[in-house]
Protein backbone atom coordinates (compact mmCIF):
# COMPACT_ATOMS: atom_id res chain seq x y z
CA UNK A 1 0.00 0.00 0.00
CA UNK A 2 1.11 3.27 -1.09
CA UNK A 3 1.63 5.91 1.57
CA UNK A 4 -0.88 9.10 1.60
CA UNK A 5 1.67 11.59 0.14
CA UNK A 6 0.24 15.30 1.39
CA UNK A 7 0.48 17.49 -1.74
CA UNK A 8 0.57 21.66 -1.52
CA UNK A 9 -1.95 23.26 -3.80
CA UNK A 10 -1.27 26.46 -5.54
CA UNK A 11 -4.01 28.85 -6.51
CA UNK A 12 -4.50 27.54 -10.32
CA UNK A 13 -4.77 23.62 -8.22
CA UNK A 14 -7.42 24.63 -5.72
CA UNK A 15 -9.44 26.63 -8.51
CA UNK A 16 -9.11 23.13 -10.35
CA UNK A 17 -9.46 20.91 -6.93
CA UNK A 18 -13.02 23.03 -6.04
CA UNK A 19 -14.42 23.94 -9.15
CA UNK A 20 -14.22 27.99 -7.86
CA UNK A 21 -12.95 30.94 -8.66
CA UNK A 22 -10.26 33.10 -7.08
CA UNK A 23 -12.48 35.45 -6.03
CA UNK A 24 -14.76 32.74 -4.29
CA UNK A 25 -12.00 31.21 -2.47
CA UNK A 26 -10.65 33.89 -0.95
CA UNK A 27 -14.21 34.83 -0.04
CA UNK A 28 -14.70 31.33 1.56
CA UNK A 29 -11.15 31.62 3.48
CA UNK A 30 -12.52 35.02 5.12
CA UNK A 31 -16.06 32.96 6.07
CA UNK A 32 -14.29 30.17 7.56
CA UNK A 33 -15.63 27.84 4.92
CA UNK A 34 -12.20 27.57 3.44
CA UNK A 35 -8.31 27.01 5.39
CA UNK A 36 -6.60 30.07 5.21
CA UNK A 37 -3.51 29.25 2.88
CA UNK A 38 -0.05 28.76 3.95
CA UNK A 39 3.21 31.27 3.10
CA UNK A 40 5.34 28.71 1.01
CA UNK A 41 7.90 31.59 0.38
CA UNK A 42 7.62 35.76 0.00
CA UNK A 43 5.00 35.25 -3.39
CA UNK A 44 3.42 31.70 -2.77
CA UNK A 45 0.69 30.84 -1.03
CA UNK A 46 -0.34 26.94 -0.70
CA UNK A 47 -3.19 24.79 0.84
CA UNK A 48 -2.93 21.32 2.02
CA UNK A 49 -4.30 18.88 -0.17
CA UNK A 50 -5.87 16.80 2.80
CA UNK A 51 -7.80 19.60 3.91
CA UNK A 52 -9.23 20.49 0.69
CA UNK A 53 -10.61 16.88 0.45
CA UNK A 54 -11.82 17.08 3.62
CA UNK A 55 -13.73 19.64 3.00
CA UNK A 56 -14.80 18.65 -0.18
CA UNK A 57 -16.15 15.31 0.99
CA UNK A 58 -17.93 17.48 3.61
CA UNK A 59 -19.64 19.30 1.03
CA UNK A 60 -20.52 16.27 -0.42
CA UNK A 61 -22.00 14.78 2.66
CA UNK A 62 -24.26 17.48 2.87
CA UNK A 63 -22.65 19.24 5.81
CA UNK A 64 -23.90 22.52 7.06
CA UNK A 65 -21.54 25.78 6.57
CA UNK A 66 -21.57 25.65 10.88
CA UNK A 67 -19.96 21.95 10.46
CA UNK A 68 -17.72 22.98 7.49
CA UNK A 69 -16.67 25.89 9.34
CA UNK A 70 -16.10 23.59 12.72
CA UNK A 71 -13.74 21.25 10.53
CA UNK A 72 -12.34 24.00 8.89
CA UNK A 73 -11.34 25.14 12.10
CA UNK A 74 -10.26 21.61 13.60
CA UNK A 75 -8.23 21.51 10.59
CA UNK A 76 -6.39 24.42 11.09
CA UNK A 77 -5.79 23.42 15.00
CA UNK A 78 -4.11 20.35 14.16
CA UNK A 79 -1.92 22.71 11.41
CA UNK A 80 -0.76 24.34 14.39
CA UNK A 81 -0.13 20.94 16.89
CA UNK A 82 2.08 19.67 13.68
Amino acid sequence: MEADVLKLLRLNSMREATGLSRATIYSRVQAGLLPKPIKHGERISVWPSNEIDAITKATIAGKSSDEIRALVSDLQRQRADA
